[in-house]
């Protein structure tokens, strides 16, 4: 059975890290003795690790050939699952936050929630520099006011903004990793009313399909294709909407129905603007077309 840990305390000693002087917020440097294998825990509290020099084999651009170390920012999450195998020792830097800091102070940790719980980020050297100097800053400040957690939480939402970023970058510049999301997607949506559902498709029905963040799931869209996922998902109740007024004899009312809206005037309303039509002006307009 996983070891849980649930406090800084136990998990510091467990991997070798330095006694925490806070039980809320947690900043320190990986030494050198660093626990490098570990079978099966969970950890019940949020990690935010920096590391250099790093070898990851799920890095993108791994070669078992030529292992090359990295730089990444690494995420762990309550109720997950961790172990881990290295080969090789490390450097770096880790931020730790309880679920109750967390939570008091959500609004600062969104995009923490949003992109760290997916994937790991991958940083240039520009970006490496950038995070080793806001580390260096907190960890000055932690070991000299380990209880100001104001200012602490401060320099940790500059890091994040920074990582939000980051992210960004990395959705454009390695578009290879995210096909899948975009095709997984666009699957799930041409799927959506060949099978049983309820009402008209949104966002967070196919993030919670895919296992992904709504917020996650519309940037990737968003960056890789141009379109957010509530646009493309409308372009598509339109294109239904649209092949119902023209092949079939469907009334307007039924047509909503048929695609998941409640009330035939919102599904007016929606068409309209989308199309800057009514149903009924685009059905005449389209057999006017045809005669």
């Amino acid at each position: 059975m996983a070891k849980t840990f649930t406090d800084f305390l136990t998990f510091n000693a467990y991997i070798g890290l330095s006694v925490p002087l806070n039980n809320q917020i947690d900043v320190g440097t990986y030494p050198e003795d660093t626990l490098l294998t570990s079978s099966e825990i969970h950890i019940d509290f949020y990690r935010i690790s920096f590391k250099t020099n790093y070898i990851n084999h799920e890095s993108p651009d791994y070669d078992p050939k030529n292992p090359k170390p990295i730089t990444a920012v690494f995420f762990n999450s309550p109720g997950n699952l961790y172990q881990w195998d290295l080969d090789d020792k490390f450097e770096g830097y880790y931020i730790q936050l309880t679920k109750e800091i967390l939570s008091k102070h959500r609004y600062l940790f969104q995009n923490y929630l949003e992109y760290g719980q997916h994937e790991a980020l991958y940083l240039t050297k520009e970006e490496e520099r950038e995070i080793i100097q806001l580390y260096d800053l907190v960890l000055e400040q932690y070991k000299k006011s380990p209880n100001d957690h104001n200012v602490l939480l401060a320099y940790i939402n500059l890091i994040l903004s920074l990582v939000e970023t980051y992210y960004r970058r990395q959705f454009l510049t390695e578009t290879k990793m995210y096909n899948h999301i975009i095709s997984e997607f666009q699957q799930l949506l041409r799927d959506y009313y060949k099978g049983d559902f309820d009402g008209i498709p949104t966002v967070h029905h196919f993030a919670e399909k895919m296992r992904l963040s709504p917020n996650y799931l519309g940037d990737v869209l968003k960056t890789n294709t141009h379109k957010s996922a509530i646009e493309t998902i409308h372009e598509h109740i339109t294109s239904c909407a649209k092949k119902l007024l023209v092949e079939s004899n469907l009334t307007n009312a039924e047509i909503a129905f048929e695609l998941g809206f409640d009330y035939p005037n919102y599904f007016a309303k929606f068409f309209k603007k989308q199309t800057q039509l009514t149903p009924k002006q685009f059905r005449m307009k389209q057999k006017t077309m045809k005669s």
